[in-house]
C-alpha cells in the first residue's frame, strides 16, 4: 500500500512540475538581448562605448534615451543619475559623434533648458530592448514608452494627474527650425547638428504628431520662450502643455527624412494606424525574424544572453537610409552631393574594424542584406567617385588602410550577387591607386610609394605607415582575388598578385617582427616593439606583425618555421602587459584596456589582434587556438553594463563573438574559408535564407570540455583546422567531440592549414 501511495504522489508531483513548466514564458531570441552591455563606459576607459538602441535591424533611425549634453559622443551612461530627453540619433561612435539628431522631453514644468529639464532615474524603472524602451522620470512623475519603426517611432507618454502637463521639443544647436501647427497637433522643423561627413544645405527633417491637443505652445529661439509658432535660430525649439487633470496618456507619432518635410510625412505612414501596443508588437516580431536565423540550445542562460546580445549588435549597423518616396520607388539622401538619389544607401560603418568579420556575418548569415548594402557601394562611388572606409554618412577622415576591397571581394566570393560587380571592381582598382582630395582614409594616402618602394616609408610624412602596408597588401590579395574570379587578365591583375607579397618588405629579421622602413630602405632604429601607435595605428609591432591574414605560412617562413612562430605568439600572451604610449603623449583607452585584462600584450579590445587566437591553426597546434578563444569569449563577454573588454566598433567586435561561438572564424575574409576554434554551445543551428540549415553540435560541450578531438562534417570526419564557405553554403552538419584535455595529434599535419597565399600559389 505504501509502495502504491508513494508512486500516486510522485505522478502529481511530476504532473504539478509539468503544468508549472508550461505555465512558464516561452523565451525567445529578442528577450534574451541585453541592449545595455557596453553601456558602462567613459572616454578613458571602454567597456563598449555602445548606448541602448532602439531601433529595427539596419534602420535609418535609432532613438536612445539621453543622459549626456546636446553634442556629447557620450549620449548614454550607465553610471548616469538623470535623462535629459529621449534622442534620435545615428551616432555609430562616441568618437565620430552623430547627425540627424533631435529630442524629445516631458516634464512637469514648462523649462527647456537641459540640465533644469533633467529627470532622476533608476534602472529598476527602465526596461530597454531592441524594440521598445520604458522608464519612470521620476521629477516629474511620469511615465515615457517608445518602440522604433524604421524610419519612425511612437511614443506613448503616461502624465500625472496635475493641471497641466509638457513636452519639450529640442531641434539641438547649430541651426535649427521647428514650426507649431496648433490646429493639427503637429510639430515639424529640422536639424543641421552633425560631426562631418555631409552637404553644405545638410537637413534632418522631422515631424511629429499628437493625440492630444495643445493646452499651450511656446517656441523656442536660442533659449528664449515667446508666443509664436516658428523659430528659426541657432537652436530652435518648442515648449508644448497638455491638460493632464485627472491624469492622462498622450500618444506621439514621430518620423524624420534627410530629404524633405514632405517625405518626413511619407515615412510617418509607416506607423499608420496602429496603436502603440501593435507597433511595439511588430518590432519584436522583426527582430525575432532575424536574431531567429539563429537557434541555441544549451544550459548556460548566461552565454545565451551574450550571445544574441552580441547578435543584436551585430545587426544595427551599417544603417540603411533610403527612403520610399510618394511613388514607391527607394531614393536616398546622399551626403556626397546634397542630391536625392535613387536605391540604397548604407552608412556608418568604419570598414577598418568591420571587414574582419561583421562583413563576412552578413555574407554568411544575411546575405541578401549585404546584396543590398553592396548596391548602397555602387552608388557611393558613382556620386562621390570613391567607396567610403569609414562613413557617417559621408566620407569621415578617419583610421587606414583600404578595406573596402576586402568587403566588395568577399562578397563576391561568397556568392553575394545582385548588384554591379563591374562598378565595384573599377572602384575597387582606381581606389588602390588615388586618395580622395579632402579625406585621406578614403582611396589610398601614400599610394605612389607604396606602388614604387612596396611599401609606404615612415619618414614620408605618413603616420602609421606600416599598418597602412600592411592592410595595402592584403587589400592587393582581394583585389586579385576578385579579379580571377571576374575572369579579368593576367595583364590587369598580375600587379595586385605581386602587391600581395608587399608585406615582406616590412620583415624585420633581427627582431622577427614588423618595422617601419624609411625611403632609403633602413629599418626604424631603435626599435621598440611596445611602442603604440607611430608606424601602426591603435597598436604596436606585437599586434600588427600577425596583420599577413592572406599568407599566413608566407608569414612563418619569414619567422623560421612554425615552432618559432608559435613561440613568438606565447610571448605576446606571456609577457607583461607593457606599453609605451610616448606617441600619444598620454594612454589611450585601446592600452589601459589592454593593460588590466591579464592577458599579456593580446589587445582583443581594439581590432587588429583579434584574429591572432586563430592563428596557432597554421602552425600545428590548434589546441592553443581553442584554448584561448574560449578563455576569451568566457573573460571579456558578458551581457551586462561592462560586457566588452573595448570599444564595440559597428557590430565588429560582437560579430567576433557570435562567430567563435559557432566555432570557426574568418581570419581571411575573401578566401572562402573558416579557421576552427571552439563551440561555445552543444548545438547551434543558423537557417540561411533559403531554408537549409548549418547545424553545430558539441553534444559534450562544458566549460572543461574546450578541446576539440574530432570534427566530422555532414558524417565525414576531417582532420583540417578549416570549413569551408563551399561546404556551408547550401547548408551542412558540423560535428565536434569535445574533451577537457588537448589532443595534440589532431590538425597537425600542413594538409590541416587552412588557406595561404603563398603555399597554394607556390610563390
Amino acid at each position: 500500500m505504501t509502495r502504491h501511495i508513494t508512486i500516486f504522489c510522485a505522478a502529481l508531483l511530476l504532473l504539478a512540475c509539468q503544468a508549472e513548466r508550461a505555465a512558464l514564458p516561452l523565451y525567445e531570441p529578442v528577450d534574451h538581448v541585453n541592449t545595455l552591455m557596453g553601456s558602462l563606459s567613459k572616454h578613458s576607459l571602454s567597456t563598449g562605448n555602445t548606448y541602448p538602441a532602439v531601433a529595427m535591424p539596419w534602420g535609418m533611425n535609432f532613438w536612445t534615451p539621453q543622459t549626456g549634453r546636446m553634442g556629447d559622443g557620450w549620449t548614454y551612461t550607465y553610471t548616469a543619475d538623470k535623462i535629459r530627453g529621449f534622442k534620435q540619433t545615428h551616432q555609430p561612435s562616441p568618437w565620430i559623434n552623430d547627425y540627424g539628431q533631435f529630442s524629445i522631453m516631458p516634464v512637469s514644468t514648462p523649462v527647456f533648458d537641459e540640465d533644469q529639464r533633467a529627470s532622476w532615474f533608476s534602472h529598476k524603472a527602465e526596461t530597454a530592448t531592441p524594440y521598445h524602451y520604458s522608464v519612470y522620470l521620476a521629477d516629474h512623475d511620469t511615465y515615457v514608452e517608445m518602440a522604433p519603426t524604421e524610419r519612425a517611432a511612437m511614443f506613448r507618454i503616461t502624465y500625472p494627474s496635475v493641471e497641466e502637463s509638457y513636452l519639450i521639443i529640442d531641434a539641438f544647436d547649430r541651426g535649427s527650425y521647428v514650426k507649431i501647427y496648433e490646429d493639427s497637433k503637429m510639430i515639424a522643423g529640422y536639424s543641421t547638428r552633425n560631426s562631418g561627413g555631409v552637404s553644405d544645405d545638410f537637413r534632418n527633417w522631422f515631424v511629429i504628431v499628437s493625440d492630444t491637443p495643445f493646452s499651450s505652445a511656446h517656441i523656442v529661439s536660442d533659449g528664449v520662450m515667446s508666443d509664436g509658432d516658428e523659430s528659426v535660430s541657432e537652436h530652435s525649439g518648442a515648449v508644448l502643455g497638455f491638460n493632464t487633470a485627472g491624469g492622462r496618456q498622450v500618444h506621439l507619432k514621430v518620423a524624420s527624412s534627410f530629404i524633405s518635410l514632405e517625405q518626413a510625412m511619407i515615412n510617418m505612414n509607416e506607423l499608420g494606424e496602429l496603436t502603440y501596443d501593435e507597433v511595439k508588437e511588430a518590432g519584436r516580431n522583426r527582430w525575432n525574424e532575424v536574431l531567429g536565423r539563429f537557434e541555441v540550445e544549451d544550459n548556460d542562460v548566461d552565454d545565451i544572453r551574450t550571445f544574441y546580445s552580441c547578435l543584436y549588435r551585430s545587426l544595427l549597423f551599417p544603417r540603411d537610409i533610403s527612403e520610399i518616396d510618394a511613388d514607391g520607388k527607394r531614393v536616398h539622401y546622399s551626403p556626397h552631393t546634397g542630391n536625392v538619389h535613387e536605391g540604397y544607401l548604407f552608412v556608418d560603418t568604419g570598414v577598418w574594424d568591420t571587414f574582419r568579420c561583421l562583413f563576412p556575418l552578413l555574407n554568411l548569415a544575411y546575405p541578401e542584406v549585404n546584396s543590398r548594402i553592396q548596391e548602397g557601394y555602387v552608388n557611393h562611388f558613382l556620386e562621390s567617385g570613391f567607396l567610403p572606409e569609414w562613413s557617417s554618412p559621408g566620407h569621415r577622415d578617419c583610421m587606414v588602410g583600404n578595406n573596402t576591397a576586402s568587403v566588395v571581394a568577399d562578397a563576391y566570393l561568397s556568392g553575394v550577387r545582385g548588384y554591379d560587380i563591374d562598378i565595384l571592381w573599377k572602384a575597387v582598382t582606381e581606389g588602390a591607386h588615388k586618395v580622395h582630395p579632402d579625406v585621406s582614409s578614403s582611396g589610398r594616402i601614400g599610394h605612389e610609394l607604396y606602388d614604387s618602394l612596396g611599401y609606404v616609408p615612415y619618414d614620408a610624412g605618413i603616420n602609421e605607415s606600416a599598418a597602412r602596408t600592411l592592410e595595402y597588401a592584403y587589400d592587393d590579395w582581394c583585389i586579385w582575388k576578385l579579379g580571377v574570379a571576374l575572369g579579368k587578365s593576367e595583364t590587369e591583375i598580375s600587379r595586385y598578385k605581386e602587391a600581395a607579397l608587399n608585406y615582406r618588405n616590412l620583415y624585420d629579421e633581427e627582431y622577427g617582427l614588423m618595422n617601419g622602413r624609411s625611403i632609403s630602405g633602413e629599418f626604424r632604429r631603435p626599435f621598440n616593439p611596445l611602442k603604440w601607435g607611430g608606424d601602426f595605428t591603435e597598436g604596436n609591432s606585437l599586434h600588427y606583425t600577425w596583420s599577413v591574414f592572406h599568407d599566413i605560412a608566407g608569414l612563418i617562413r619569414l619567422m623560421g618555421g612554425k615552432e618559432k612562430f608559435a613561440a613568438a605568439l606565447d610571448r605576446v600572451f606571456e609577457m607583461p602587459p607593457h606599453f609605451d604610449e610616448s606617441y600619444y603623449g598620454f594612454v589611450i583607452h585601446e592600452i589601459r584596456e589592454m593593460q588590466i585584462m591579464n592577458m599579456g600584450n593580446y589587445a582583443h579590445g581594439n581590432q587588429p589582434i583579434q584574429h591572432m587566437l586563430y592563428l596557432y591553426d597554421w602552425c600545428g597546434q590548434p589546441w592553443k587556438t581553442q584554448e584561448k578563444v574560449r578563455d576569451v569569449m568566457d573573460r571579456f563577454y558578458t551581457a551586462s553594463p561592462d560586457g566588452y573588454c573595448g570599444d564595440e566598433d559597428n557590430g565588429q567586435t560582437s560579430a567576433w563573438y557570435v562567430f567563435s561561438a559557432m566555432g570557426f572564424y574568418p581570419v581571411c575574409p575573401g578566401s572562402g574559408e573558416y579557421a576552427l576554434g571552439s563551440p561555445l554551445f552543444r548545438k547551434m543551428t543558423l537557417t540561411l535564407p533559403d531554408g537549409e540549415e548549418i547545424v553545430i553540435s558539441a553534444p559534450d560541450n562544458s566549460d572543461k570540455n574546450c578541446y576539440v578531438s574530432s570534427v566530422s562534417v555532414d558524417g565525414r570526419k576531417s582532420d583540417r583546422n578549416y570549413i569551408s564557405m563551399e561546404q556551408l553554403r547550401d547548408g551542412a552538419h558540423i560535428r565536434f567531440e569535445m574533451s577537457d584535455r588537448p589532443d595534440m595529434s589532431r590538425g597537425i599535419s600542413d594538409d590541416a592549414m587552412p588557406y595561404s597565399f603563398s603555399a597554394n600559389m607556390n610563390l
